[in-house]
């Protein structure tokens, strides 16, 4: 995680939004129902007071210890009737700022709700509390031969993950977490439980309040339970890795291989800069030049014509240097390095912070999109790195800004805003996985037009009359 730094970004928007302070009754009842759980420490409020982001604010007020819906509740019982913030806060590796205590109160962290509700291994669902992340899912489903496929890379809590609507490698294959929640059990900001969506794979009763949920980024109300699909582990899997000439061609094979229809389960892009940064991190010896790293799941016929057809199109496009990874201790090497990507290039400049910023566009714009976009952090002079989850057209790119130089961080937030315009040009999205928050919100605007925002403004004000769910994320109420 990003370390504290004294860093003094441009004037934004949420630089003037009023402090709203927790009342001492509010405090007093907080202590008398949580006891140490309620902490009030310097230090445990700037841990829950920053993220992944260049955005640095005040922290919360306080920092509160969910480990039930219950505490959930009573949290929320005292904020409505105080009208104090709550910040949903679960593995803090949000990107956007989605965690940040833009006008104080309450920082409600879930990760202690950490259970494995019920497992329904016949009809390939399981329920689970908010603070499960997906590693812990994951070792718990193994040996029932089944497998939750959404990685984001982090170790995200799965209730963060609902809350951000997170995709990740697997997407291209199984899609994100829009398809993957089938039920929630949510509070709402007057301390209410309810819950949507049942364990059945569809439904035609009433609205789709699930889905208003997934990507709502905690204003809403608090995800405490989720319902996910599964599935089983595949027969055989394969991995492979492919270095490339240029971006564009490994691009271009990314899109041949979609077009084609070639099932591929994960197909991630690094560029030259991303690679090297893994190479000295990990120890590894990859070529230093664009890379595809893909994986390839079914049967074990099916995984080796995946594997053939993949190899025949990357050697029509200048792929040279295929090596293949079978077993799990291999492709856990290839895997670990490309979730290692972010922190090995924040190593490649001792003391930098990361701008980042993703987009996702139709396939078929994919490469004039990157292309572009690395034309202009070129020309600019600021170190970068692209990682993307190309195979569903997303990419990221990171400048490394010195956070000592304010103009670099005016430099990267220009050259974010330039691939962001592109991406809506191509008829893309503004962001395909990491979400508004606060960094994103003018772009939301353009994406979505006035009256779209003002249709998800009065969603909001209708279920939260008092604005304390996560205030100032998404969009200004103004």
């Amino acid at each position: 995680m990003n370390a504290p730094h004294a860093f003094e970004a441009p004037q934004e928007p949420w630089a003037t939004l009023t402090h709203r302070p927790v009342p001492d009754a509010m405090r007093a009842a907080l202590r008398a129902h949580f006891g140490p759980r309620c902490s009030e420490a310097l230090a445990v409020r700037q841990q829950h007071g920053r993220d992944e982001s260049p955005i640095d604010v005040a922290p919360p007020d306080l920092v509160v210890f969910a480990e039930s819906n219950e505490d959930v509740v009573a949290v929320l019982t005292l904020a409505h009737a105080h009208h104090v913030p709550v910040i949903p806060y679960g593995a803090g590796t949000s990107l956007e700022g989605h965690l940040l205590a833009v006008q104080g109160g309450v920082s409600l962290d879930v990760s202690r709700m950490n259970r494995i509700l019920a497992v329904h291994a016949d009809d390939l669902t399981v329920t689970v509390q908010a603070g499960v992340t997906r590693h812990q899912l994951n070792a718990e489903l193994r040996h029932l031969g089944l497998f939750f496929p959404i990685d984001p890379g982090a170790d995200a809590s799965l209730g963060g993950m609902t809350a951000t609507r997170a995709s990740g490698t697997n997407a291209v294959r199984y899609g994100t977490m829009r398809e993957n929640v089938l039920g929630l059990t949510v509070a709402t900001p007057q301390g209410e439980l309810i819950r949507t969506g049942t364990r059945a794979r569809k439904s035609s009763a009433g609205y789709d309040l699930t889905r208003l949920y997934v990507g709502s980024e905690g204003t809403l109300g608090v995800v405490c339970e989720v319902t996910l699909r599964l599935y089983p582990l595949p027969e055989a899997v394969s991995a492979a890795v492919c270095s490339f000439p240029s971006i564009d061609a490994a691009v271009r094979t990314t899109i041949a291989i979609i077009q084609m229809g070639v099932p591929i389960a994960r197909c991630e892009l690094l560029d030259a800069h991303a690679v090297r940064a893994v190479n000295r991190h990990d120890r590894l010896s990859l070529p230093e030049s664009p890379m595809l790293l893909m994986e390839f799941h079914g049967s074990e016929a099916g995984v080796q014509e995946q594997a053939q057809t993949v190899q025949e199109l990357a050697r029509d496009m200048g792929g040279t240097d295929f090596e293949w990874a079978t077993t799990p201790e291999d492709r856990t090497r290839l895997w670990t390095a490309r979730h290692h990507a972010y922190l090995s290039a924040l190593q490649m400049r001792p003391g930098c912070r990361c701008v980042t910023t993703d987009t996702c566009v139709p396939i078929s714009r994919l490469a004039e999109s990157i292309q572009a976009s690395v034309a202009e952090v070129e020309d600019s002079g600021l170190p970068y790195f692209i990682v993307g989850h190309v195979g569903d057209g997303n990419f990221h790119m990171g400048y490394l800004i010195d956070p000592d130089q304010p103009q670099e961080r005016a430099v990267a937030e220009r050259l974010s805003a330039q691939m962001v315009s592109r991406a809506l040009a191509l008829e893309g999205t503004c962001t395909g996985e990491h979400g508004i928050g606060l960094h994103k919100q003018s772009f939301l605007l353009d994406e979505a037009g006035a009256g779209a925002v003002a249709q998800m403004q009065a969603l909001k004000r209708a279920l939260d009359p008092h604005n304390i769910m996560n205030p100032g994320k998404i969009f200004s109420l103004g």
